[in-house]
């Protein structure tokens, strides 16, 4: 193998794909002004498990799971084969006035999944689009619509979402999201929302517990809600950890206090488990761990294992009855191409049926405990201010000194740092800014946690001397 990384046809192959990227495609999240010399491309010709594999067959370990989607490693085969019988029987139909089994299969196995709450009636009906942006503007317009349709409340216009927080880049998601790299520039054309502060523990006050920082949060939210009584449709927030906002993690006593604020207020609550759904912090969903069940659910990433685009919202009865009427006005006028696109049905059902026949919650539950170990040693970082934990999500703080509230100055670029530095040993390691985090694929072994930890450990060494 090692032979293999400088062979010189293979080189050469590699610099000519890297030229012909450069000259043609335009890369998300990112400056290209920075490619090749500054943020390195990293090339990858397979997956396998765990390991992005490049042309010259070095293996990369992918502890972000490639933006978060996959769950089971790449190529993982039974979900391969689920999507190549598909494409065999049907790739694509139009799902307005049409059917097919894999949609219908696969939103009975979801709302049978689905958070549930006692006394509350159970998610009932789900809707499909394309991706985590596409599925949290129907969310958004869901809410709004049904009070617009009822009628008798035409102040209800308005959304709350959490400061830090993040649900996507479409105007509709970016307006409710709370991120100012992404929404700064945008500001003009965006939907003005109502921001609550967030109950993220990393904000908590020297000797107050994530529990209590949570409901000070829940009071502010309170207040909010009061102070525009019958102005808001829905409230949106991402359960558990704020993700794009840098892993920021928050007691559950927030989610209750949230569901119990929204039903005296009249307001929808809005689960984003775009990122948390699936096992990712130790239960199925997020919401399971406050015993709450939202009005509407988002999922999307993890719900086809990584392989293909599909997102899911699930609502109550009761919010798809507000839209039954003789008036199509009154109808959800709100479409994708691809919804409900049997192959990436296909891939859904694939990976329910591998949570099944694996026990994959159990696994995860212990492979957060063997996470959790290796971190600790890092809590004692000079430079690492916080590390946090909500199941197979972990996050380090970096800050000068190790104190709260000193980030390092922007100029240095730590996380890009950290990240060159991680690369260059075979794990990528894509920081939210001064934040490294590790959100493997489920599949990750002993060997490959070990290496992420000690890889980590040199990274912020580097980064930060």
């Amino acid at each position: 193998m090692t032979e293999q990384f400088h062979d010189p046809a293979i080189l050469a192959e590699a610099d000519a794909w890297r030229s012909r990227d450069l000259a043609v495609l335009w890369h998300p999240c990112t400056q290209m002004r920075e490619h090749p010399d500054t943020l390195p491309l990293l090339q990858v010709a397979r997956g396998d498990g765990a390991w992005l594999v490049g042309p010259d067959g070095r293996r990369t370990l992918d502890a972000v799971s490639s933006w978060w989607v996959n769950l089971f490693g790449h190529a993982e085969p039974r979900i391969a084969e689920a999507i190549a019988r598909q494409a065999r029987t049907l790739e694509q139909v139009i799902l307005a006035g049409c059917s097919h089994l894999p949609a219908v299969e696969l939103a009975e196995r979801l709302l049978a999944l689905a958070p549930r709450q006692p006394g509350r009636a159970p998610l009932a009906r789900v809707f499909y689009a394309d991706n985590g942006s596409a599925g949290v503007e129907a969310a958004l317009k869901m809410a709004f619509q049904w009070y617009a349709n009822r009628g008798d409340e035409p102040r209800r216009t308005k959304f709350v979402a959490l400061e830090n927080g993040y649900h996507g880049e479409t105007l509709g998601a970016l307006a409710v999201g709370d991120i100012p790299l992404y929404r700064r520039v945008y500001a003009p054309l965006l939907a003005e929302a109502l921001f609550a502060p967030s109950p993220d523990a990393y904000l908590a006050r020297d000797g107050q517990s994530a529990a209590g920082h949570a409901e000070d949060a829940a009071d502010a939210l309170a207040r909010l809600l009061d102070e525009h009584a019958g102005e808001v449709c829905a409230l949106v927030l991402e359960p558990r950890v704020q993700c794009a906002g840098g892993m920021r993690m928050h007691d559950p006593v927030y989610l209750k206090r949230a569901r119990e604020l929204c039903d005296v207020h009249g307001v929808f609550l809005i689960a984003d488990e775009i990122a948390v759904g699936f096992g990712r912090t130790g239960t199925m969903f997020a919401c399971e761990q406050a015993g709450i069940q939202p009005d509407l659910l988002c999922l999307s990433k993890g719900l086809t294992g990584g392989f293909l685009p599909l997102s899911a919202v699930l609502a109550t009865q009761a919010l798809y009855d507000g839209f039954l009427d003789d008036s199509r006005e009154r109808a959800f006028l709100h479409s994708h191409s691809y919804t409900g696109n049997p192959l990436a049905c296909a891939a859904a059902l694939a990976t329910l049926d591998i949570f099944e026949a694996d026990d994959v919650i159990a696994r995860n539950r212990a492979t957060a405990a063997r996470m959790a170990e290796l971190a600790a040693p890092l809590r004692a970082h000079p430079h690492v201010a916080d590390v946090r934990q909500a199941g197979m999500i972990v996050a380090f703080e970096l800050a000068e000194g190790g104190r709260r509230g000193a980030p390092f100055d922007p100029a240095r670029r730590t996380g890009l740092r950290a990240y060159r530095h991680a690369l260059a040993r075979g794990v990528l390691l894509r920081p939210l800014g001064d934040v490294l985090y590790w959100m493997p694929p489920y599949c990750i072994d002993e060997a490959q946690l070990a290496l992420l930890a000690d890889v980590t450990r040199t990274a912020i060494d580097a980064a930060t001397a």
